[in-house]
C-alpha cells in the first residue's frame, strides 16, 4: 500500500497505474474503434448534405445531432445484438459478412462521381406526403403548432424542416451501420467490443462533424481507401478460413488499416492544397 501510494513525478503511484490501465485497455479496442471512426467519416459527408439541402444554420445544427446520437445509440444496439446472436449460432455468417464487405468496398471503388439530390429522396417525398410539414425553421423546434389551414380557428401541430432533417440523419446512420457493422464482426466476435467501439466512435461524431465540416470536401480520395479497407477485412476473413488460420494478428491488420487511411488523408489533403491557397486568396 506504501507503494501505491508513493508519488512518482507529482502523483501517486496508484493514478499512474488507473492511467496506464486504461490506455492499455483502449489498445484492446483500437482497431475495433479506428474502423468505426474512419467509416464516421462518411457520415460527415452526408451529415453536411443534409444540413446544407435544409439550409440548417449552425446554431441548430447541436440539437439535431445530440437526438441523432440518442437515436443511434438505440437502433445499433438492437442492430448489433441482432448480429451477435446470428453470429453466435451459425459461424458461418462471417463468411457472408466477408464477401459482403469485399463486394461494398470494389463497388465503392468503381462508383461514378454523383451528388446525391436529396429532393429525390423517397424516404424524404414519403415524410412530406404524409406528414404536415411547415415551410420554414421555427428556431429549434422540431414541431410547433400553427393556425390549421383547413380550419383557421384551431391549431394543428406541425412538423418542421429541421425534425426532417433528424429523420433523414438517424436513417444514413442506419445504412451506413450496415457497412460498419459487418466490418467490425469480422475484427472481433464480441458483442461488447463490437457496441462499445460503436458506441465510443458515435459519441465524437458530433465533435468530429464540427471539426472538419468547414474541410470535408478536401477528403476527396479518403473513400479510396475506405473502399480498400473494407476489401482488407473482408478479404483476411476470407483467406483466414481458406488457410484454417484463426484469423490475421491484430497487428498486422491495424498496420495496414492504418497505413491505408493515412494514404487516403495525406493524399486527398495533397490534392487540394491548391483550394487552400485559393481561399486565403479571397480572405476565406
Amino acid at each position: 500500500m506504501d507503494l501505491l501510494t508513493a508519488l512518482w513525478m507529482g502523483k501517486a503511484v496508484w493514478v499512474w497505474c488507473v492511467f496506464f490501465a486504461v490506455v492499455l485497455g483502449l489498445l484492446v479496442f483500437d482497431l475495433g474503434f479506428l474502423i468505426e471512426k474512419t467509416l464516421a467519416l462518411d457520415n460527415i459527408f452526408v451529415i453536411s448534405m443534409i444540413f446544407s439541402f435544409f439550409a440548417i444554420p449552425r446554431k441548430y445544427q447541436h440539437r439535431v445531432l445530440v437526438w441523432g446520437i440518442l437515436g443511434v445509440v438505440i437502433l445499433r444496439g438492437i442492430m448489433i445484438g441482432v448480429g451477435a446472436a446470428l453470429v453466435a449460432r451459425f459461424e458461418w455468417i462471417l463468411l457472408i459478412f466477408a464477401v459482403f464487405l469485399v463486394g461494398t468496398g470494389i463497388k465503392m471503388l468503381f462508383a461514378k462521381e454523383k451528388q446525391p439530390d436529396l429532393s429525390d429522396n423517397m424516404l424524404l417525398k414519403w415524410l412530406r406526403n404524409h406528414l404536415p410539414v411547415t415551410n420554414t425553421l421555427h428556431g429549434h423546434s422540431f414541431f410547433v403548432k400553427l393556425p390549421d389551414p383547413d380550419n383557421p380557428n384551431k391549431k394543428k401541430r406541425f412538423v418542421t424542416p429541421l425534425f426532417l432533417a433528424l429523420i433523414l440523419v438517424e436513417f444514413a446512420d442506419v445504412i451506413f451501420a450496415v457497412d460498419s457493422i459487418p466490418a467490425i464482426f469480422a475484427i472481433t466476435k464480441d458483442p461488447y467490443i463490437v457496441y462499445t467501439s460503436n458506441i465510443f466512435a458515435i459519441l465524437g461524431l458530433r465533435a468530429l462533424y464540427f471539426a472538419l465540416a468547414a474541410i470535408i470536401h478536401r477528403f476527396h480520395y479518403l473513400k479510396y481507401s475506405l473502399a480498400v479497407v473494407l476489401i482488407f477485412i473482408g478479404g483476411k476473413v476470407l483467406v483466414a478460413d481458406m488457410l484454417g488460420i484463426e484469423k490475421v494478428p491484430a497487428v498486422i491488420s491495424l498496420g495496414v488499416t492504418i497505413l491505408l487511411l493515412a494514404s487516403g488523408i495525406l493524399y486527398s489533403l495533397w490534392k487540394s492544397r491548391d483550394q487552400v491557397g485559393r481561399g486565403a486568396v479571397r480572405g476565406e
